[in-house]
């Protein structure tokens, strides 16, 4: 395998590494991310870069590649430990970020081709502000058994499914002291609703991607205030207060009344990291939700795989 150059970002919190040397054959991003899926000199790059020693449990990342059409900068196949998400609103967030950084694109707007769709980020002296695909509400109150009794979830979109589910439900608070104990419940309601997650028009964006347990904390001035874990992949714990997740939340509030035209959701993260969304169109298709952050340059690395090396493209411990 060659040297792989990367540049490593954090949103909120949240490692995002970044590539741009990985060719991935489609037509599309979405068709790039399903040869990704079965490459195995492409998902040799993500273990390389993923797992330890290289990364960890929790990195994430992704492979820039060409966008679909005229109409987008770039675009972007995402990747975690367990494999390739369908969205990541965090990494849409470093991405755009980068792109100004580096003079890809002038300041301004940068528009990327993710799996799940288009996304637009308007990138200024304040940080971040991406409008996501259409989200909608899937399912409302979906009974699910737990190691902590039975609970209610409610399953929405935001470019990738999600469960929320208060986490007081299963005698939580989203805090550090109880960081375990969220991943082990998060994980256990993410597989056990896994097969509810339909898309009703592209089965690859089909499956529940993460669990989101949040407290309530009321409101600030400008709306709802809340807190967040939202447990991902197999066990995989966001940092941030999670893009794509904050996109899910905005949906449900929206559909409950609780977020009204010109409000604000404060979302918060375990880390004490804040992003901050609205809902700004409704459309046939869900409403269009603008998520706001701030991502910023932590380092650059060249990664080699010794061909001596027995752990080869390294392991995950969980």
């Amino acid at each position: 395998m060659e040297d792989v150059s990367v540049v490593d970002y954090h949103t909120a919190g949240e490692p995002f590494r970044i590539v741009t040397s990985v060719e991935i054959p489609g037509l599309s991003v979405a068709e790039r991310r399903t040869t990704a899926q079965s490459s195995e000199s492409v998902d040799a790059v993500r273990r390389l870069l993923v797992n330890e020693p290289r990364g960890h449990a929790d990195m994430y990342g992704g492979f820039v590649v060409p966008a679909d059409d005229d109409g987008a900068d770039f675009g972007v196949v995402f990747w975690h430990k367990d494999g390739y998400s369908t969205a990541c609103g965090h990494g849409t967030i470093a991405l755009a970020t980068w792109a100004v950084d580096t003079g890809l694109v002038p300041p301004g707007e940068v528009v990327i081709d993710v799996p799940s769709g288009r996304v637009t980020a308007r990138v200024d002296a304040d940080g971040v502000a991406f409008r996501n695909v259409p989200s909608w509400v899937l399912r409302r109150d979906v009974q699910v058994s737990t190691s902590r009794g039975d609970v209610l979830a409610d399953i929405s979109y935001g470019g990738a499914f999600y469960a929320s589910v208060p986490a007081t439900a299963v005698g939580l608070s989203v805090t550090p002291d109880a960081y375990a104990d969220l991943i082990a419940i998060g994980r256990e309601i993410k597989w056990a609703l896994d097969p509810v997650a339909v898309h009703p028009a592209d089965p690859r964006l089909s499956g529940l991607y993460g669990t989101i347990l949040y407290d309530d904390l009321g409101s600030w001035a400008e709306g709802p205030h809340q807190r967040n874990l939202a447990v991902f992949a197999d066990g995989e714990a966001d940092r941030s207060p999670c893009g794509s997740g904050t996109s899910a939340r905005l949906t449900l509030l929206h559909d409950e009344g609780r977020l009204g035209p010109g409000q604000t959701l404060r979302h918060d993260s375990i880390v004490g990291t804040t992003f901050r969304g609205r809902v700004v169109e409704e459309t046939s298709e869900g409403v269009i939700t603008e998520v706001h952050g701030i991502a910023y340059r932590t380092g650059t690395a060249t990664f080699t795989l010794d061909p001596r090396d027995g752990l080869g493209t390294g392991f995950v411990l969980r």
